[in-house]
């Protein structure tokens, strides 16, 4: 089935899921045995079909953006070859992931720092050239003699900005709350120095001409700072694949990418961050904290349509524009069956291309790594402005290659290592939804 036919089947499963609740509803009794079977079966193809829906809209945005980055790998500056990195032009790039798009939206005097000017050398492309050959057959002589000032060891090359660049915009693909959250690009694994923003500052005051207004004494910072923290993961590639391939570069950002994907989507919904983000479904008050936490309406054992009232009105209204509901399917089979005062199902189940679900007219999303026990106290799903997720990319990424490990196999290993942090910096955007 392609996306359309999913979606079109997809809605006739509902429609009947629902004639089963309606039909029992109108008879004013609980559903039958059997019934109960048909629903479960029915829900459970939903909740599957809805899976094969999201993993199938983002393919095809990871496909679009693949084709329009293909063979756009550098822009070399026609006035010289890089060289000395206090006197030369780095090559211009088109940058494709979020983080190094707002780095090319921003005043150009960045490239001075000396640490991106370090990062940036790798864009020239004799060292796109020995990279590559590195890649395909492990030849690194010319490599390490491009690097030598980039402190290599270990075993460990870096690959260059556009391979990073484009394996980083894989990962904003596959993971919802990149696509949603605001993310920074640095040159190096330092502290970003961006803390969380406890409080607000206090609302102006009217005052005369020449007055300056009362001074702000409500306006507060926690201790966390983003600081990227290393991710490592290792992929294997069988040698006559890298020999036939015409670009070794998209193979492995494409494994490399999904295992960052799920790694890096498990912290942001639960990570402690201690040596990696902080989830939001963590208590913390370097984060959300417990007084954002809303379980009036619920009962100890489900998610009802009072809770999810008393969640969307905890949230203030400026933030419902870019909000998002965020649940495990198991949540969404849950709430699919509730309804408002007036019969009408609170679930709005898309049948348009690329048009999210909606639970209150706010979109709602699904992940698996959202909580799914539901029992006193515990999480059950998210709503939020998730802008208000920072994450801080350090672009310096190390790669080795394993050449022997897997000979056996007539495989070689890649092993990259990422380094990345991310964290809610305003708790006010974020309601957690708590059974009682």
């Amino acid at each position: 089935m392609n996306l359309r036919q999913m979606l079109e089947r997809r809605a006739r499963l509902v429609a009947q899921a629902r004639g089963l609740l309606d039909g029992a509803a109108g008879e004013d009794r609980d559903l039958t045995a059997e019934e109960q079977g048909q629903y479960d079966s029915l829900m459970d193809e939903i909740g599957q079909l809805t899976e094969r829906i999201q993993r199938e809209e983002r393919l095809m945005t990871v496909e679009r953006n693949l084709q329009a980055t293909m063979g756009a790998a550098t822009r070399p500056d026609p006035d010289g070859e890089p060289g000395d990195e206090r006197n030369d032009t780095p090559p211009a790039i088109e940058f494709r992931s979020r983080g190094m798009q707002q780095i090319n939206e921003q005043d150009p005097a960045w490239l001075e720092n000396r640490e991106w000017a370090r990062a940036m050398r790798t864009a020239a492309p004799e060292y796109v050239r020995a990279w590559r050959q590195w890649a395909r057959t492990g030849e690194e002589g010319e490599l390490r003699a491009l690097q030598a000032d980039l402190d290599a060891s270990g075993g460990y090359l870096r690959p260059p900005m556009q391979f990073v660049d484009r394996l980083i915009q894989a990962v904003d693909n596959a993971v919802y709350l990149r696509q949603w959250a605001t993310i920074y690009a640095v040159a190096n694994a330092e502290s970003l120095g961006a803390p969380s923003l406890d409080n607000d500052p206090a609302d102006p005051t009217w005052t005369s001409e020449l007055a300056i207004g009362t001074e702000d004494s409500t306006m507060s910072f926690g201790r966390r700072e983003l600081h990227p923290h290393p991710l490592a993961k290792y992929i294997k590639v069988s040698r006559k694949l890298l020999r036939a391939v015409p670009s070794v570069e998209d193979l492995v950002i494409g494994r490399l990418g999904y295992k960052f994907a799920v790694t890096s989507e498990n912290a942001y919904l639960n990570g402690d961050g201690a040596g990696e983000p902080l989830g939001v479904f963590t208590a913390s008050d370097d984060g959300i904290s417990t007084g954002r936490d809303v379980s009036t309406g619920n009962t100890d054992t489900e998610i009802r349509f009072d809770g999810l009232i008393e969640a969307k009105y905890t949230l203030k209204q400026q933030y419902w524009p870019r909000a998002r509901w965020l649940f495990h399917r198991d949540g969404v089979k849950m709430i699919a069956k509730l309804k408002d005062g007036e019969g009408q199902y609170l679930w709005r189940e898309s049948v348009r291309v690329g048009e999210p679900d909606r639970i209150l007219n706010i979109p709602v999303f699904m992940s698996e790594y959202a909580p799914n026990t539901f029992t006193t106290g515990l999480y059950v799903g998210i709503l939020g402005d998730f802008s208000w997720y920072w994450i801080a990319d350090a672009l310096m990424m190390e790669m080795q290659r394993l050449n022997e490990l897997y000979a056996a196999t007539n495989q070689v290993g890649f092993i990259g290592r990422l380094e990345s942090d991310g964290m809610p910096v305003l708790e006010e955007a974020f309601v957690r939804v708590t059974l009682t």
